[in-house]
């Protein structure tokens, strides 16, 4: 009787288990025409590490593909005015509407209906359609500080301390200021043009500040470290900066200032038709036409999923789950997996077809491929993952003069981003039209990253490690320091840090290191205790 009550309580206890799990799936993938509105457990957990988000967006578990999103975050206000939200059946209704009467309108004055149509709710800006609207008006001119050069528009930061100061004499030093909290400064002589001049950079929760200063606007004490911080930070009132002592100190730096890079991406390739006004009609598309796949075959090259040995982007290599071929390629050393809508399984009596939307939905920016002129709405597809959409139009395509008309729409809380359209942004085919077109992707995703709901995830992430570095170095050199100075000398040296009255860290270590004797195998002795430069600190017998 207990060993039946023990395995029914497990197989209940499994099933359950499995219930959640799969409601909380169908939660992030069902539309509210299938689903609850609201979570039915008060206790789900919106907070996402930025780190796990991202894993998961590239995982090649397809389960994982099913992310979850803080959809109700603090402080983030839902985009487009202050009215109701509509369902998604609402949506659907008034975007069909809106579309066939564009439609209509342009059949009867024989134009070309636009490639974007805004929401009704707004909250999207758009790039490449100009009208005489003020909307339109403003885009324009924020656009026009945008530069026309296929550039990709990175933070070269995070690559400056591996660049030109890992593994070449410089020094780090760490305070904690009672403004910024936690500071971290790596200094360095350089040589520029035969003047001498220190090259900075100044860590903070909030930021990191890269600077070039020649010797000759320095004052003998503006190289203290702390002066050095306060030239870059104003806020700093520190006085005193401590020197890292620990060996590995500059690794882990360098690990720290490189964890938001991004070396591969993968988007979205959604093909429309002429007329279609749904998501459940974008995604129902069975094959391709001969104009999508002129297009696919600019953006890279046709891949074997089976055993494919590059970036993935979350698509099955082992089982053929995801559909035997994909388009990848490589760009400014990035690699880039293309979800394309027509070459993902289609799934028989799957209106919504979530074997598609899954990946799609989650990526962040998507291609729309128009095969003839059919308006694109940016809410026509659900996703709290997409914010950035480029419109593709083919102008004669399968011909000699084939040309593409591009457009940009975004949430409005993403900023603009290069390289600008041209006026009238069409592109013959070619290799100009595809260095553009991958490179905006490639923008386009980096400044999804400074939306809100994204930054403010990343930055949560940021000060975890800013906070976890600091402990490690700070603790590193306390332990370093205590296997080579007199405990008593140690206490009163913290003591007068703190209190900063006492004389400079340096001098202190200097002092208690004449007290100490080397051995010629590069150990150092004091008080019975030998520490080797690679080794643990061991007690002398």
């Amino acid at each position: 009787m207990i060993i039946y009550f023990c395995f029914y309580f497990q197989k209940l206890k499994k099933n359950n288990f499995l219930f959640c799990r799969r409601k909380n799936m169908d939660v992030q993938l069902y539309c509210e025409d299938h689903v609850p509105l609201k979570p039915t457990s008060p206790d789900v957990d919106v907070e996402l590490d930025f780190f796990e988000f991202i894993t998961k967006m590239q995982s090649s578990r397809l389960d994982e593909q099913r992310c979850s999103m803080p959809l109700l975050a603090p402080g983030i206000p839902s985009p487009g005015p202050n009215s109701p939200k509509r369902t998604r059946s609402q949506t659907r209704r008034s975007n069909t509407e809106k579309i066939q009467e564009v439609l209509k309108t342009s059949t009867e004055k024989e134009s070309e209906p636009p490639s974007i149509i805004q929401p009704q709710d707004g909250g999207y800006w758009i790039d490449g359609i100009h009208d005489d609207s003020p909307k339109s008006q403003e885009i324009k001119q924020k656009t026009e500080h945008l530069t026309s050069e296929n550039k990709l528009e990175f933070d070269d930061t995070a690559k400056m301390y591996r660049r030109c100061f890992l593994g070449k004499e410089h020094l780090n030093y760490t305070a904690t200021d009672e403004n910024l909290g936690p500071l971290i400064l790596s200094v360095k002589q350089e040589v520029i043009a035969s003047q001498d001049h220190l090259r900075l950079m100044l860590r903070s929760h909030s930021r990191t500040i890269h600077e070039l200063l020649p010797n000759s606007c320095l004052g003998d004490s503006q190289f203290l470290p702390a002066k050095l911080a306060k030239r870059l930070e104003d806020e700093i009132t520190v006085d005193k900066m401590q020197p890292i002592l620990f060996l590995k100190g500059s690794e882990l730096i360098a690990a720290y200032d490189e964890h938001a890079l991004v070396n591969n991406f993968k988007f979205g390739v959604i093909y429309q038709k002429h007329g279609q006004a749904t998501e459940e009609e974008l995604f129902s598309n069975r094959s391709s036409s001969p104009a999508l796949e002129q297009f696919l075959g600019i953006l890279g090259d046709k891949v074997q999923l089976l055993n494919f040995s590059g970036f993935r982007g979350g698509l099955d290599v082992s089982h053929g789950q995801t559909g035997t071929h994909s388009i990848y390629t490589k760009h400014k050393d990035k690699g880039v997996m293309f979800h394309v809508s027509t070459m993902l399984p289609y799934t028989e009596g799957d209106r919504q077809q979530l074997q598609r939307k899954r990946h799609i939905g989650n990526d962040i920016v998507a291609i729309i491929f128009q095969d003839k002129a059919t308006p694109f709405i940016p809410d026509m597809i659900a996703s709290n993952f997409l914010h950035a959409y480029i419109v593709v139009r083919p102008i004669e395509p399968n011909t000699a003069n084939t040309r593409y008309e591009v457009s940009v729409t975004a949430r409005e809380d993403v900023p603009l981003f290069g390289p600008a359209l041209p006026s009238p942004a069409i592109f013959k085919k070619g290799t100009e039209f595809r260095e553009f077109l991958l490179t905006k992707l490639l923008n386009a995703e980096n400044a999804c990253y400074k939306a809100q709901k994204f930054a403010m995830i990343q930055e949560r992430t940021k000060k975890a490690l800013f906070d976890n570095l600091y402990c490690q170095l700070t603790e590193k050199n306390r332990h370093l320091l205590s296997t080579i100075v007199d405990p008593n000398m140690l206490t009163g040296l913290q003591r007068g840090t703190d209190n900063n009255n006492s004389s400079s860290i340096l001098d202190s270590f200097k002092n208690a290191f004449k007290k100490s004797k080397s051995t010629e195998n590069g150990t150092i002795k004091s008080n019975g205790v030998t520490l080797g430069v690679n080794q643990e600190p061991t007690e002398k017998n």
